[in-house]
């Protein structure tokens, strides 16, 4: 499989203005036209041949979609016949669907009305709860008497005691009528007068909250409750009444509902395309990305389609048109699930590496050794399996992974953690853990040499030479950490850096720090300040990043360690106790730990791989399509 996404062609085609709707068809059916929204550099071919169509297409997928709030889909159909839908007919269309919406839109409010009715009654009920231990009228509490004043509320049981007191010293009575939770359900009553104002001040120091009385509540609670459940009652009916008119009325039109479906989906393409086309009287011409694969295929459709009445020429993207061209996605079943992935951190530019396929590989690689174990592993494989349909295309990613375990569980000899189950293929990291910290050492430098070489390539393939040399991970940078790892081995091993590697270290630095010192345009001191801590930053990253991959053995050693303390403290169970220990154990291990293996290992993957050589700041290939299966609107 190919690293780089395939070549790519500009197209442009001319056609006749009446044939557009047919062209449009033709490439929809190819799946493998871009279209290119930029004005032609003709300036003659100026106006836009669909605007009229659009607007009618526009229109009547309002309307459809309108009518499908009524008439939801409940099943799939197929366009079986694929035809032009010209003007004319799109027309007829829509001005059918405006009808229809004429007539569904009395449905509709009757609906509405009778939702804003059970909502009220709803409301009433919610508001009677308050009210439903008084066994008086209740409008006789809504409004002041010319003697009386009348307070219903709620306030905290806590306070209650205290309220009553203060009530009385105002010549009032305090009636709890009502206790639920912390809150009790008062009236209180009493004189009108000079004392107003001091028991505002008292209810406010209370805690006290009002209830309003709403309107309509103007009888006993126990008669309003009954009146409302028979109005509740009395809108199901109706509704149901309702549903079944709709139910008959959609029954009659749903053949041809589904027909006028299938027509805005044939009508489809060309309103797509509208942004990109221009024409001149009978002439049109619009423009798009295709694979160089597919062009033969591409004029073979046309000629089919419009009989030869076309003219289409392609050519290389041009070098100030690269961003513009977009990167076709990783096709492969297997490598799916980690393009989706990928394409969380961006998309590959034109001409850049994909790195789907390295970082599938990779990530397995480092889950697998991170989290090898036999029976963990077939857990993880046989829940995504299980699973699949829910977690659609990503279940493969949880298989792979799951597998991976599997492998290096075998060459690490655990099974659910038991090391004693099956020999060892390889080793345990644990009996030798010195040189599990070396492979990891070894993977880290391996993958960062790696990373580098591939953000040289990928500013090389768009034409960022200076970039490719002297850019941040570009081949100086590349240069500096092979002749410092150079350095490193030789005082590791024989006591000495070398004059060569540092040379190699010097010279490459200097490098950096001359293109940095000529970038800046700042005071010589703050130049020299940036310079420094750039130079230091260079020289820290490379050695922190390279040490970052000591995790994997680490995280392959804890997973050994943590299984022994549980099979240690299973032991100290004893029957029916180790059993249920282990089983605890793996559990807790295949969620936290492996939880924890996928982030370290993805934070692996974005931060010391795609920052270094994907920018993801490309543009998904998006080829015009015709939908073959769309929802069949029916009656509910």
């Amino acid at each position: 499989m190919s690293l780089t996404p395939p070549a790519m062609r500009h197209v442009r085609l001319l056609v006749l203005t009446e044939d557009l709707p047919r062209a449009a068809l033709a490439l929809a059916e190819t799946e493998r036209f871009h279209p290119d929204e930029r004005p032609p550099e003709a300036a003659q071919l100026s106006r836009a041949p669909v605007h009229a169509y659009r607007q009618t297409y526009q229109q009547a997928q309002a309307r459809l979609t309108k009518i499908g709030r009524l008439i939801p889909p409940s099943s799939q159909a197929e366009i079986d016949e694929i035809r032009v839908v010209d003007l004319e007919e799109l027309s007829e269309v829509n001005d059918w669907l405006g009808r229809i919406w004429h007539e569904a839109s009395r449905y509709e409010e009757e609906l509405r009305r009778l939702d804003d009715e059970e909502h009220f009654v709803s409301e009433q009920e919610a508001a009677l709860g308050n009210f439903a231990e008084l066994k008086i009228d209740l409008s006789l509490l809504r409004n002041k008497t010319r003697f009386l004043d009348f307070y219903v509320g709620i306030v905290p049981r806590e306070n209650l005691r205290q309220l009553e007191g203060a009530t009385a010293l105002a010549n009032h009575l305090l009636y709890p009528y009502m206790l639920r939770g912390e809150q009790a359900h008062v009236v209180i009553v009493g004189p009108r007068g000079e004392r107003e104002a001091q028991l505002s001040s008292v209810l406010a120091a209370a805690g006290y909250q009002g209830l309003p009385i709403p309107a309509g509540l103007e009888r006993d609670p126990q008669e309003m409750a009954q009146t409302l459940a028979d109005r509740r009652r009395a809108i199901g009916e109706e509704r149901k009444a309702m549903h079944g008119r709709l139910a008959d009325w959609a029954a009659g039109i749903a053949d041809r509902l589904l027909l006028a479906a299938k027509t805005l989906h044939l009508a489809e393409p060309l309103v797509a395309l509208d942004a990109s086309i221009r024409s001149a009287g009978h002439l049109a011409h619009l423009a798009g990305w295709v694979p160089a694969r597919a062009i033969h295929d591409l004029e073979g459709r046309l000629h089919a389609a419009l009989r030869g009445c076309f003219h289409l020429d392609s050519r290389k993207p041009r070098s100030e048109e690269r961003a513009l061209v977009p990167s076709v996605a990783v096709r492969n079943r297997l490598l799916q699930p980690f393009d989706l992935l990928v394409k969380q951190y961006g998309i590959p530019q034109y001409g850049e590496i994909d790195p789907t396929p390295l970082f599938a590989v990779s990530f397995l690689i480092m889950f697998g050794a991170m989290f090898g174990d036999v029976g963990q592993g077939a857990v993880i494989a046989g829940l995504a399996w299980l699973l699949r349909r829910r977690l659609g295309p990503l279940y493969r990613f949880g298989v792979m992974a799951g597998l991976s375990s599997v492998l290096f569980g075998f060459l690490f000899g655990s099974v659910f953690g038991d090391e004693h189950l099956l020999p060892a293929l390889w080793m345990s990291p644990l009996h030798d853990p010195i040189l599990m910290l070396q492979l990891a050492l070894g993977w880290g430098i391996g993958f960062i040499v790696l990373a580098c070489l591939l953000a040289i390539y990928n500013r090389w393939a768009v034409a960022h030479y200076t970039d490719a040399v002297f850019g941040h991970h570009g081949l100086v940078n590349l240069v500096f950490y092979l002749a410092m790892l150079w350095g490193g081995f030789g005082l590791a091993s024989a006591g000495a850096f070398g004059w060569l590697p540092l040379v190699l270290v010097v010279l490459s630095l200097a490098a950096l720090a001359v293109r940095s010192w000529r970038e800046l345009e700042a005071p010589t001191g703050e130049r020299v300040l940036v310079v420094f801590i750039e130079t230091l930053e260079t020289v820290i990253g490379y050695v922190s990043n390279t040490l970052s991959f000591l995790r994997v053995a680490a995280f392959s050693l804890n997973h050994v360690a943590l299984s022994i303390a549980i099979f240690t403290l299973a032991d100290m169970m004893g029957g029916v106790g180790e059993f249920t220990t282990i089983v605890l154990g793996n559990v807790f291990v295949i969620v936290l730990e492996g939880g924890i293996v996928l982030i370290q290992v993805m934070r692996l993957q974005y931060y010391e791989g795609f920052s270094r050589y994907f920018s993801g700041s490309g543009r998904a290939f998006a080829p015009l399509r015709l939908r073959r299966r769309l929802a069949a609107p029916q009656a509910s």
